[in-house]
């Protein structure tokens, strides 16, 4: 497997070395808000964000790739970060995208794809030799998440990784999750948002009328879908777990030498994680990246 400063190597020869940003996910801002879950995900779940009480996040949208100049005008997957802040200091994170399925098993396979996104006559060979990739980036085409959106605050965003969640009496359920926007057009500001930055210029203004609002969807599994593969595909039901309220920008975030790391293997008591290669991959990744942009 490849090492994780190999994987960031790999990642700075595609979108290049920017000092002080993220590898990937290198254009991006923070905001603020909270989190409230249903009974139905309390009844499910034992983790303290999933009690019912009204839980602060910290959260962050982002454009998916490594260039922090590139315009919100370029084709790109967009991200939500949501960092959910328990009363006991703890915390734990989910990591979403606008692409509705993940095309790859391996970190590998991983960079591949992001080489060959970036330079389309690679495209051909990388599909030779994952052909099992297609589906999910047709699935990307059809779902436009890579087509700039009008706003952050009107797509759905993908955690691509399965967890068990333990209810109260031990019971156990594999879930994944989506993220929905309750608002969309009827949020939208007055103005014209077209420049390199449109998209942060226009959730600000968005947020200046009021929240900006998510339902925290969850897909149950059912007998035959597998938790630790990214790939597959469940047929479960999804049920509302509970609604993000964004109430405004979080400038205070990556200050005075601070670093903030969204991670996905960061649980709590009541959720814990699949094998999922990629999943258990992304840690050690990001302290790499942590590490370069720290020097």
């Amino acid at each position: 497997m490849v090492e994780p400063e190999q994987a960031i190597d790999q990642v700075n020869e595609i979108f290049g070395k920017h000092a002080g940003y993220r590898a990937l996910h290198a254009k991006g801002a923070f905001y603020a808000g909270t989190f409230t879950a249903t009974p139905a995900a309390t009844a499910l779940c034992r983790a303290g964000h999933l009690a019912g009480d009204v839980v602060p996040v910290r959260v962050r949208w982002s454009n998916g790739g490594g260039n922090p100049g590139v315009s919100d005008k370029a084709p790109d997957v967009r991200g939500m970060a949501v960092s959910f802040r328990l009363a006991d200091g703890t915390a734990t994170d989910l990591l979403g995208q606008t692409a509705p399925r993940f095309p790859v098993r391996t970190p590998e396979a991983f960079l591949a794809m992001a080489k060959a996104v970036q330079k389309p006559y690679l495209m051909p060979l990388f599909l030779a030799r994952h052909p099992d990739a297609f589906p999910a980036l047709l699935a990307t085409i059809r779902s436009k998440a890579t087509v700039p959106p009008y706003s952050y605050g009107e797509v759905t965003y993908y955690p691509v990784h399965a967890y068990r969640w333990l209810a109260a009496d031990g019971t156990a359920t594999w879930v994944r999750y989506r993220l929905v926007p309750t608002g969309g057009r009827s949020e939208r500001a007055a103005g014209e948002f077209s420049g390199p930055d449109r998209l942060h210029d226009e959730i600000l203004a968005r947020l200046a009328k009021g929240p900006v609002g998510f339902t925290l969807e969850v897909q149950q599994a059912t007998a035959g879908d597998d938790p630790d593969d990214p790939m597959a595909l469940w047929a479960g039901p999804w049920f509302d777990a509970g609604t993000l309220s964004i109430t405004g920008p979080d400038p205070d975030r990556e200050q005075n030498g601070e670093v903030v790391v969204f991670d996905p293997t960061r649980t709590v008591d009541g959720i814990e994680l699949s094998k999922d290669p990629i999943l258990l991959y992304r840690p050690a990744a990001y302290s790499a990246s942590v590490r370069r942009r720290a020097t």
